[in-house]
């Protein structure tokens, strides 16, 4: 399989697209102006407790209070046992005696902010690299269950093992080893890979987790203590595989730090690393582009001439399989056995191009023979193996329906783009502003590099050109400055939000 990552980087915003054979099969966004905070790890103050929930409202220094669950405390050594034996059911304290307003304490996101809801914590602290995740709350080692060769699974244990309990005493820098048998996760990235590698990652993980503990014991105020990667890095880490065949970047001050980044952390990846220079944009290349503005529509035509219908909203997803304009040549049931195969592999790639997490709802059409049910059932499970996200799947219900859940961390595709529409009170999408305004700048240097031109006119809403000429107007004057040509711009009362017509002068 070819696999290829494109990365386009603007003073805005970076973008990272994985494709697969020519097709785009994830996306991830990040702007400047509203960064993730996943992974992070914050000292916060407990602003309420809430007895009756089992939870607290944490103060990070967000917008919103995150939330803590009593599931993601951290509890110490007393622990309440239902019984004298602690193989029994454990008891936990109820967690007002845990925790009370006022208290410091050190937490991790696990969810951005989603809608109305704040972020989502816990005081489990997890920090990964590239071929291990460090658990500093327990003496676990695991390894990734997409490690499926046992051989494989008791080598990478032996290595982390081995790792803890045998260093070299004339470094003094891997007694931190030493101190804390910690608990470890072998990543999918660690198939295969050196025990020196792996060691290393053990051994730079230690010291960041001494320096996050150390800085947590300092000052009794509410503040960031550890980032989680940039988007762009962050995709190296946890993106490529094997297979990666190149990694396209369209930012040389990017390229130079991704090349920096691979030599100390993935040097085998600094070959693949290439500055794109190329005068079409780079997500033009297979489309991406384009298979961005198809994903956020409901609609999605499967090749047969079926479709699907994709309803997202807070509460679930849904996605409803059609047959189309597809008739068959057979029968009823050959035809719809075909339309769901084909559905269960078209949607597999949604979810992960649209982000989609949460409880999914799949309406496949009624088949009759158990045979096709358990084929069709088979095509969706062995599509979601190549998703990053933890999911769980399903039978098929006595309604034809399969429920199946999806790990969600980051909001959706749809929500990053859009926002909801006050024509319609919510019911609808349309592109946000700034959005449509990067739109306009992308589109302003497609023109540019293919004709010639004195001057360009925008037409806009107005609301898109108050953005362009205020927010924006940094930004469009280096636009401005880079192609060489003065831009005008024409608010047009008429124009969606959404429209807008670049104009050669």
């Amino acid at each position: 399989m070819s696999t290829e990552i494109l990365i386009n980087v603007t003073p805005q915003e970076s973008r990272v697209a994985l494709v697969e054979n020519g097709i785009l099969q994830e996306l991830m966004i990040e702007r400047s102006s509203n960064q993730g905070i996943v992974g992070n790890i914050y000292k916060g103050k407990v602003s309420r407790v809430l007895p009756g929930m089992e939870a607290a409202f944490i103060d990070i220094g967000q917008e919103k209070a995150a939330f803590l669950h009593a599931s993601d405390l951290r509890f110490p050594k007393a622990q309440i046992f239902n019984g004298d034996s602690p193989d029994e059911d454990i008891q936990l304290p109820p967690i007002s005696e845990l925790l009370h307003e006022g208290k410091y304490v050190l937490v991790q996101v696990i969810k951005d902010p989603l809608g109305t809801k704040g972020a989502r914590l816990t005081m489990h602290v997890t920090i990964p690299s590239r071929y291990v995740v460090l658990m500093p709350d327990t003496n676990t080692i695991g390894v990734s269950s997409k490690i499926e060769d046992e051989e494989e699974r008791k080598r990478l244990k032996n290595i982390i093992s081995e790792s803890r309990e045998s260093v070299d005493v004339d470094n003094t820098d891997l007694d931190l080893i030493k101190e804390q048998k910690f608990g470890y996760i072998a990543r999918t990235a660690a198939e295969g890979i050196e025990e020196d590698a792996i060691a290393a990652d053990i051994l730079f993980l230690n010291k960041l987790w001494k320096k996050v503990n150390d800085a947590s014991g300092q000052k009794s105020e509410t503040r960031k203590i550890y980032s989680d990667l940039p988007l762009v890095q962050r995709a190296l880490r946890d993106l490529v595989a094997e297979d990666i065949e190149s990694i396209k970047v369209d930012s040389r001050e990017t390229f130079n730090n991704l090349i920096e980044f691979s030599k100390i952390y993935i040097p085998e990846l600094s070959d693949k690393i290439e500055y794109y220079i190329g005068k079409r944009p780079i997500f033009d290349l297979h489309s991406v582009e384009d298979e961005i503005q198809k994903s956020l529509k409901r609609k999605v035509s499967l090749k047969s001439g079926g479709y699907l219908i994709v309803d997202q909203t807070e509460a679930m997803t849904t996605i409803d399989v059609n047959t189309g304009g597809f008739v068959g040549h057979r029968n009823l049931e050959e035809t719809i056995f075909k339309t769901n195969l084909e559905a269960a592999q078209t949607l597999a790639r949604q979810l992960r191009l649209r982000n989609l997490g949460g409880i999914i709802i799949l309406d496949f059409i009624d088949m009759q023979q158990e045979d096709h049910k358990e084929q069709v059932l088979a095509a969706l499970e062995k599509a979601l193996e190549n998703d990053s996200a933890k999911t769980s799947v399903t039978s098929l219900s006595s309604l034809g329906l399969v429920e199946m859940t999806r790990k969600r961390t980051r909001e959706s595709l749809e929500h990053i783009l859009c926002e909801s529409c006050s024509t319609c009170e919510g019911r609808g999408y349309i592109k946000t502003a700034t959005t449509v305004c990067y739109e306009i700048f992308r589109e302003i240097l497609r023109e540019a590099r293919q004709f010639d031109a004195r001057e360009l006119l925008v037409l806009a809403s107005l609301d898109v050109t108050d953005l362009l000429l205020d927010e924006e107007s940094d930004s469009l004057a280096e636009l401005q400055e880079f192609i060489g040509v003065p831009i005008r711009f024409q608010a047009e009362s008429l124009y969606t939000q959404e429209q807008f017509d670049v104009v050669l002068l």
